[in-house]
C-alpha cells in the first residue's frame, strides 16, 4: 500500500502568506526522508484557501529534490485553463521527475475562482471533457489537431514528449453522479477527497467501477485523501482534530460561498443543492459542533494503532491502494503538523508499506454495507 502527504496552504490572519508557505515547503521536504510514497499538490485561487495555483510548477521544484517519491496532482481544474498548456506541463514535469507522476483532475465548484478567470461556470462539465481529449491526444499523439465546441487547434505537437505514459495514471475527483459517470466512462481512476460517511465512499467506489467495467474499463483501485491526527494518546488526537478540523468551516463557506445556496441554480451544479443547506444552518453552533463531530469521525484520528485500525477498515470497504494524508490543516501550529507527520511515519507508515494484511493487492467492491444517514461535505 502507498501512502503519501498533501500539501494545503490555509492562509492565516496576522501571518504573511509566504510564512505560511515555507512551513508547508518545510513539511514537502520532510516527505521523501521520512519514507512516504508521494507528494501531492492541490489547485486554488484568490481567496487564501489553499494557497496552490500551480500545482505542476509547484511539483516541478519538489522533481528537483526528490529521488523516489510520486508527484501527484488534487486536483488540476481543467476548465480553467488552455487544455494545451496543461498537456505541456505534464510532459515536463513527466520529462523532469522520470516518470514518476500521478494527475487528478476535477472541474472546481468555486464561483470565485470561474469568475476570476472569467469562465462560465455552466460551461464546467463540457469544458472538461474537452479539455480532457486535448491533453490525452497531445501526451499520446507525435502530432495532433482538434475541432470543438470551445477549443479549434490546428496541428500542434507537444514537446518535450513525455517519457512514460502519463495518460494511463489519470485519476478524477468527482461529487456529483453526472461528473462521476464521465470520470468513469473516459477511464479515469477514482480519487476521493474524504468528505462523507465510509460507506458512502464505499457506494461511490462501486458504482465508480460499476460504470467503468459498462465502458470496457478495468477498474483501478482509488486513492483516498483523508485528515491525519495522530498522537501518543487518544484524547490528544481527538482534541487536535475537533478543534482544527472544526476550523475549516469557516474557511471553505468563505471560499465557496455554499451556505447562500446560489450553486443549486448553475448547469451542472443541481447536485450542490444539499450542501448549501448544510452550510447554511452552520451559524447555530449545536449544528456546527454535530458536523464537525461527525466530520472529524470520517478522517484518520487517534493513536499510531488506532490510525492502523481505521485505515485498514477503510481499505477493507474501498479497495484503497494509496491513501494521502494531510497534517496540516485548519491553521494548526507547524509544530504540531510536523510533529503528527514524524509519529505517523515512525509508527503507522512502516506497517502499512510492509505488513502482509497491507501489502497484498486489495480487493475491488463487489459487497456494499448499509448506507448511514449522515452527510458532511468539505471539499480540498
Amino acid at each position: 500500500m502507498k501512502v503519501g502527504t498533501a500539501l494545503n496552504m490555509l492562509a492565516q490572519p496576522g501571518r504573511s502568506d509566504s510564512a505560511v508557505f515555507a512551513e508547508h515547503m518545510q513539511l514537502g521536504d520532510l516527505a521523501e526522508p521520512l519514507g512516504f510514497d508521494s507528494l501531492f499538490a492541490l489547485e486554488h485561487h484568490f481567496t487564501g484557501y489553499a494557497m496552490s495555483p500551480s500545482p505542476l510548477q509547484f511539483l516541478s521544484y519538489y522533481a528537483g529534490r526528490t529521488k523516489r517519491i510520486q508527484l501527484g496532482t488534487s486536483v488540476i481544474v481543467i476548465p480553467w485553463h488552455d487544455p494545451i498548456r496543461i498537456a505541456e506541463q505534464i510532459a515536463l514535469l513527466d520529462v523532469m521527475c522520470g516518470g514518476r507522476c500521478i494527475f487528478g483532475f476535477g472541474r472546481g465548484a468555486a464561483r470565485v475562482e470561474y469568475d476570476g478567470f472569467r469562465v462560465p461556470m455552466d460551461e464546467a462539465r463540457p469544458r472538461f471533457k474537452e479539455g480532457l481529449d486535448i491533453i490525452r491526444l497531445g501526451l499520446t499523439q507525435s502530432s495532433f489537431e482538434y475541432e470543438g465546441q470551445f477549443f479549434k487547434i490546428p496541428r500542434t505537437s507537444i514537446r518535450p514528449a513525455p517519457i512514460s505514459h502519463p495518460e494511463r495514471r489519470f485519476y478524477g475527483s468527482a461529487n456529483s453522479p453526472e461528473s462521476m459517470k464521465l470520470l468513469a466512462s473516459e477511464g479515469l481512476g477514482h480519487l476521493i477527497v474524504m468528505h462523507n460517511e465510509w460507506s458512502k465512499a464505499a457506494h461511490e467506489v462501486y458504482d465508480f467501477h460499476k460504470i467503468a467495467r459498462d465502458h470496457g474499463h478495468a477498474p483501478k483501485p482509488p486513492i483516498i485523501v483523508t485528515n491525519v491526527s495522530c498522537a501518543e494518546s487518544r484524547d490528544e488526537a481527538q482534541e487536535r482534530a475537533i478543534t482544527w478540523l472544526g476550523k475549516k468551516w469557516d474557511s471553505v463557506d468563505n471560499h465557496y460561498k455554499f451556505s447562500d445556496g446560489g450553486l443549486s441554480s448553475v448547469k451542472g451544479y443541481e447536485a450542490y443543492n444539499k450542501i448549501g443547506r448544510t452550510y447554511a444552518k452552520m451559524a447555530d453552533m449545536t449544528h456546527r459542533q454535530k458536523m464537525t463531530d461527525t466530520y472529524v469521525k470520517i478522517q484518520v484520528v487517534g493513536t499510531p494503532d488506532d490510525c492502523i485500525e481505521q485505515i485498514s477498515r477503510l481499505r477493507a470497504l474501498t479497495g484503497l491502494d494509496h491513501l494521502v494524508c494531510e497534517f496540516a490543516y485548519g491553521g494548526i501550529p507547524h509544530e504540531l503538523s510536523e510533529q503528527t507527520m514524524r509519529l505517523f511515519a515512525d509508527k503507522v507508515l512502516p506497517v502499512l508499506q510492509r505488513d502482509p494484511h497491507f501489502t497484498r493487492p486489495p480487493e475491488i467492491v463487489t459487497e456494499l454495507p448499509p448506507l448511514t444517514e449522515e452527510t458532511v461535505f468539505v471539499p480540498a
